[in-house]
């Protein structure tokens, strides 16, 4: 049987580096591709998720089983993907927010299927392309709710954990943020746009921007 995060990280705790590398090889994809949707850029994402590694690695000693793992790694990596955004935020990269993190990142697109023709081709890569600028004009932790939401399958509680905000002020963020996705994608389906309807009581206590 597998061995959970948590046995892992207490194993790593105790000084089993084989247990961490075991933990780095689990995590490092969708950490790094996580990454990479925050700051648009191959190399930068393969150097924070290094330094998300080493700081946990660093902090093992600490580690108390309190809280997932996954809550704990994420956090870390949001906070560095913040500051360097910040230190950064001149520099717009042209790059798709689904795209892999690998060296066949600038390898020519291929048809997905051998049946696809390519005007629904074109039109798929348009319709993405849209996609990952709404994601992208989002104000940045509703941006943030939404990767770790829709792209990591996060659940409420572990997303408010990670930016250590309550529950209902999560709930308000993602609302605001799919409702200004809705209203930004209305021309993909076609759809006329209506007037979102309220926010729940317990969601509009607190909001973040």
């Amino acid at each position: 049987m597998a061995r959970s995060d948590v046995q892992l990280m207490l194993e790593a705790k105790a000084g089993n580096d084989a247990s961490f590398e075991h933990l780095l090889q689990r995590y490092r994809t969708p950490l790094v591709n996580f990454l990479y949707r925050m700051v648009r850029d191959s190399a930068t994402a393969e150097d924070l998720a290094q330094e998300v590694f080493l700081r946990v690695y660093r902090a093992r000693h600490g580690y108390e089983a309190s809280a997932k793992f996954t809550t704990w790694l994420f956090r870390i990596a949001t906070n560095l993907a913040l500051n360097r955004i910040r230190d950064t935020r001149h520099q717009q990269m042209e790059v798709s927010l689904d795209a892999t993190t690998n060296e066949d990142d600038a390898a020519p697109m291929e048809l997905p299927a051998r049946e696809l023709r390519v005007d629904q081709f074109l039109i798929e890569q348009d319709r993405t392309a849209l996609i990952r600028r709404a994601v992208e004009s989002l104000p940045e932790k509703q941006r943030i709710a939404v990767l770790l939401h829709k792209y990591e399958e996060m659940d409420y509680c572990e997303i408010a954990q990670v930016l250590e905000c309550s529950d209902a002020a999560l709930k308000s963020l993602l609302f605001r943020a799919y409702e200004t996705l809705r209203v930004q994608l209305a021309p993909l389906v076609g759809l006329a746009v209506s007037p979102a309807p309220a926010v729940p009581a317990e969601a509009g206590k607190r909001r973040l921007s």
